[in-house]
């Protein structure tokens, strides 16, 4: 039985800058997580992926403007919240409290001349403020021990750090105050592979003490073959294609996700030839005509630089969706 929906993004747009210049970089995106749940949103730069995530959240920097959809929160205690529709002071409060994001590059994000105890009250001092100085070092302790780091650790600067320390320490920020949701925007990019691996398992087990769901961002589909319960994988701004992490590693029906899964090696089984995908990434300026990938598909045929495939079930009530000439109801 699928737990209930927590976050509901129905046809959301968002551009950079206004008019006739704008570029639009995510175009109709409609996507669910379910509570408890891991999703994966895997895609190469600049299809749209972080984009999506501070437009859900309201983060986006201008010239970026959300320009179309609805982003709504489920509590456990029922309801909808119109994420969009909030005020700055009811966004204020939301932000931390029900839904968190992890930033790419923990050295930027973290503070550089203020310890790692002064960073963590901060949000507790904000949010919390009936906390004692006391109570919110007792929870910065609690918090960097649920991500595997020695509580003497406080007192150090983020250059005092390792980068799997300071990615740590983001991540320990991020569930400071219990959120349903944490947005992972690429947080092991910058890290070597083995501490990659230690950083998503603690997140596993993170997932499974505190329950709450998450929404991981990569451009390594690898890593979500293994940590995400689904997968929605994005190009030119759009999903393309939405499947359980499994299905979508035995047997991928876009042709882009077939690209992406090999080009990287197999870590079990036989070796395979690694193919990559030809050609760069569309102009979000000048968009192709029909199906924004067909110029790079080695399966393109008559339909695919005419028409936009519309995402859709490759078998009725399957939960899984493709756009796709090939598997289209023509």
């Amino acid at each position: 039985m699928t737990n209930p929906a927590v976050l509901d993004i129905n046809g959301l747009c968002v551009d950079y800058g206004l008019g006739d210049s704008a570029v639009r970089a995510v175009r109709d995106v409609s996507l669910t997580l379910h509570r408890g749940e891991v999703l994966g949103l895997a895609g190469e730069s600049g299809s749209g992926k972080s984009t999506l995530a501070y437009g859900v959240t309201r983060l986006l920097s201008p010239p970026g403007v959300v320009t179309g959809g609805e982003v709504r929160y489920h509590p456990r205690d029922g309801g909808s919240t119109d994420i969009l529709s909030l005020s700055p002071d009811q966004l204020r409060a939301f932000r931390w409290q029900e839904i968190s994001l992890v930033f790419q590059g923990a050295m930027n994000s973290l503070n550089p001349v203020h310890t790692v105890l002064s960073q963590l009250t901060d949000v507790l001092k904000a949010h919390r403020p009936g906390m004692s100085r006391a109570e919110r070092i007792a929870r910065a302790e609690e918090l960097l021990a649920l991500v595997g780091i020695s509580a003497d650790r406080l007192s150090s600067y983020p250059h005092q750090l390792s980068g799997g320390m300071r990615q740590r320490v983001m991540i320990a920020m991020a569930l400071a105050l219990d959120p349903e949701i944490v947005i992972l925007d690429e947080p092991t990019t910058a890290l070597d592979v083995v501490m990659q691996r230690q950083i998503l398992r603690q997140l596993a087990r993170l997932r499974e003490e505190l329950d709450f769901a998450v929404v991981f961002i990569t451009h390594d589909i690898s890593l979500l073959i293994e940590f995400s319960d689904r997968i929605a994988i994005m190009y030119g701004g759009r999903i393309v294609e939405q499947a359980r992490s499994k299905e979508i590693y035995e047997t991928a029906h876009h042709p882009y996700s077939d690209g992406l899964l090999h080009s990287f090696p197999a870590l079990h089984g036989p070796r395979r030839e690694l193919s990559g995908i030809p050609g760069s990434p569309p102009d979000l300026t000048a968009m192709p005509a029909g199906c924004a990938f067909h110029p790079r598909c080695p399966k393109a045929f008559e339909p695919c630089d005419q028409r936009v495939p519309v995402l859709q079930p490759v078998e009725p009530g399957s939960g899984r969706t493709v756009a796709c000439w090939l598997h289209a109801d023509h």
